[in-house]
């Protein structure tokens, strides 16, 4: 048996990491590095010994982060390590093991993911280096919404850029879509239809019907869809040359900005961080205020124009760091979609933080459930790997 499988899960600025066991009666130790690159960086999980820890790692990388990650489980040693890898390009539609040619294919994608591809491939070079004999795998997040149908993959571009160079959308947070959308068949108690919103430092939206993707936020690559923590999401595609020809900007600094100096960020002018927004829009600072609108305004947005996906819609889940732990979020979000016959419960999505699992509509009956589900991106790329394993050991 692959167990326990190392779950390592690298971010543009943090990295979340699991030792997790098929025992669900095991414990997991878990923790997230984050603010990654800045003076604030740090280290907090559960170590080998089950206890709680916090360490500062001023200016660390991801290297110098996993190399900590892996201190931190003191003598638990996993028998195969499982990585995140946002962008599979065409080749990759399912899991694989990790061998110097799926390194080079998953650099040679590097550019269609170029805050993430770079991070999860450093992640890959220290877990390799540290661990040479253990099995890894990748397990990518565009495998699954390979099975959405050409309508919504496709771009209005001339035939050969698909079919020569692969021009079309994939998609993303394709682990946590599925896992969270898996759990709204389970509480409701039959495959359905769920809108899935996966909201943190990236966000996308994603329409889900009996445990398939039919249409998702983002495209050929994370920048496209909602506005994200410094990403912009969509922009008119002419904004690239109006630039160029007005501001002289070369298309290295064009991608920069829209990657890095845009979305929350920029709109705000402070911060990237929800938190942080949260309560600068409380004291009033307008920046603040405006990108929690811009922010929620587009969730919303893309929720209906997705809702036409499905055949019917059960409801909306609200996942990932932003999803699960900002009321204010949510509760705005679903006023912008006063034509769905949506009702928010107050109480229950104020108390709906931290983590937890809750409905939070008022239960009225012939009406969409409203859901906030902590996702669990490491238990299902652990359960990727252990499947994938498993097969090529038979």
């Amino acid at each position: 048996m692959n167990d326990p499988v190392l779950v390592i899960n690298c971010g543009s600025s943090s990295i979340k990491y699991a030792l997790v066991s098929a025992d669900p009666d095991q414990p997991r130790l878990a923790g997230l590095a984050e603010r990654l690159g800045s003076s604030d960086a740090r280290l907090a999980g559960i170590d080998g010994r089950g206890e709680r820890f916090q360490r500062a790692l001023a200016g660390a990388g991801h290297i110098q982060a996993l190399e900590a990650i892996l201190d931190s489980l003191e003598g638990h040693r996993p028998v195969a390590v499982g990585h995140r890898v946002v962008h599979g390009g065409e080749r990759f539609t399912r899991a694989a093991r990790i061998d110097d040619e799926v390194v080079a294919a998953i650099e040679a994608t590097a550019a269609l993911a170029p805050l993430h591809n770079p991070a999860n491939l450093e992640g890959v070079a220290a877990t390799r280096q540290l661990f040479p004999e253990l099995p890894q795998v990748a397990v990518f997040d565009t495998a699954f919404h390979q099975s959405l149908p050409p309508r919504a993959y496709r771009y209005a571009l001339p035939e050969a850029l698909y079919r020569e160079h692969g021009i079309r959308r994939y998609g993303f947070h394709g682990t946590s879509h599925a896992c969270v959308s898996a759990r709204a068949d389970a509480l409701a108690g039959r495959r359905g239809g769920w809108l899935t919103a996966h909201l943190g430092n990236g966000c996308s939206t994603a329409a889900v019907w009996e445990g398939k993707s039919l249409d998702t936020s983002m495209g050929l690559t994370p920048l496209e869809g909602l506005v994200m923590g410094t990403r912009s999401g969509d922009v008119d595609p002419g904004l690239h040359a109006h630039l160029a020809r007005q501001l002289d900007w070369s298309l290295e600094r064009i991608d920069e900005v829209l990657n890095r100096g845009s979305g929350l960020l920029g709109l705000s002018g402070l911060t990237n961080d929800m938190r942080e927004l949260e309560a600068a829009a409380d004291e009033g600072h307008a920046g603040a205020r405006l990108a929690i609108e811009v922010f929620c305004y587009r969730i919303a947005k893309s929720l209906a124009a997705l809702s036409c996906a499905l055949p019917r819609l059960d409801g909306i889940v609200f996942t990932g760091g932003i999803g699960e732990n900002s009321p204010r979020v949510r509760e705005r979000v679903v006023d912008h979609l006063p034509h769905f016959g949506l009702g928010l419960d107050g109480p229950a999505n104020a108390e709906t933080v931290r983590g937890r699992e809750g409905r939070i509509d008022t239960r009225a009956p012939d009406r969409p459930a409203l859901w906030v589900i902590p996702t669990d991106e490491e238990g299902r790329i652990a359960d990727e790997t252990r499947q994938l394993l498993g097969e090529t050991a038979r």
